[in-house]
């Protein structure tokens, strides 16, 4: 019988290509978002993360969750409160009191988005958010740890790249994470022994990488892709990038570049 999966955001781009992928691994996927998309499955629910009943029903009986929703970038103040923060804390909290055990959670480069571009950056590196939204990152990372110690949950949390169907940016070479490496990884975290608390990232096998993969190779993830097959359309269509670019300086590439304008981030 197929182990069930609730994937919180499964509407979204990577919530696509896991519940594309996952049925194949083994995973029944139970789908949860504001809207169910055209190729919805029958266990879908539609919700706000920050609805406990509404996650409740969600997370009853399944075998792990996948939290993906969110606002994926960077976003007022009060919206990404309400997403990413108040609606992390329900997905955990969703979790816990349906006594699933284990939590993949879905952080981002943009936690560490401030450190300068390294050959490979580790996971012990100290957190350092390039934007609110990054901020909201490090606080689902945080959270993860508290629910792995005071409730004995298993949390995977990965810093994921660029997610896409091909690079379409020079920093993307570096950055790519593959639909089929997402749900490699995925099922990897889904499955492996012996989780506990763990931060990785979720890139791709990419010739430019500048990420350690070793917290995550050693818990079973054996990526196939390699961005470098589309390097020369990239480059052909995008250029080198020039020096200074804050996406040749920064892990988070423009968005530890950019200058907040107009309305403020905290309105």
């Amino acid at each position: 019988m197929p182990r069930t999966v609730l994937i919180t955001g499964a509407a979204g781009g990577v919530g696509g290509f896991l519940r594309a992928g996952l049925p194949g691994l083994g995973w029944h996927v139970r789908g949860f978002d504001l809207a169910a998309p055209p190729d919805a499955g029958p266990d879908w629910t539609v919700g706000d993360i920050t609805d406990p009943v509404a996650l409740a029903a969600a997370a009853a009986g399944v075998d792990a969750v996948v939290h993906l929703a969110g606002i994926p970038g960077e976003a007022a103040f009060a919206d990404l409160l309400h997403a990413n923060i108040d609606g992390t804390y329900q997905v955990f909290e969703a979790a816990r009191r349906a006594g699933v055990r284990r939590v993949v959670y879905a952080s981002s480069n943009h936690a560490v988005g401030f450190h300068s571009r390294e050959s490979s950056l580790g996971v012990e590196v100290r957190p350092r958010p390039d934007t609110c939204y990054g901020v909201t990152k490090v606080f689902g990372e945080a959270l993860g740890s508290l629910y792995a110690d005071r409730h004995g949950m298993e949390v995977a949390c990965v810093r994921i790249g660029s997610c896409f169907p091909r690079p379409t940016t020079v920093r993307m070479l570096s950055t790519w994470l593959s639909p089929g490496d997402a749900v490699g990884l995925t099922h990897a975290l889904l499955t492996a022994t012996g989780l506990r608390y763990e931060i990785l990232y979720g890139v791709s096998a990419n010739s430019r990488g500048w990420w350690d993969l070793a917290p995550a190779r050693r818990l079973g993830y054996r990526p196939r892709d390699d961005a470098e097959v589309h390097a020369a359309d990239v480059l052909a269509a995008c250029g080198p990038l020039p020096l200074g670019d804050p996406d040749a300086r920064y892990v988070g590439g423009r968005m530890a570049g950019q200058r907040f304008g107009g309305v403020s981030p905290f309105s």
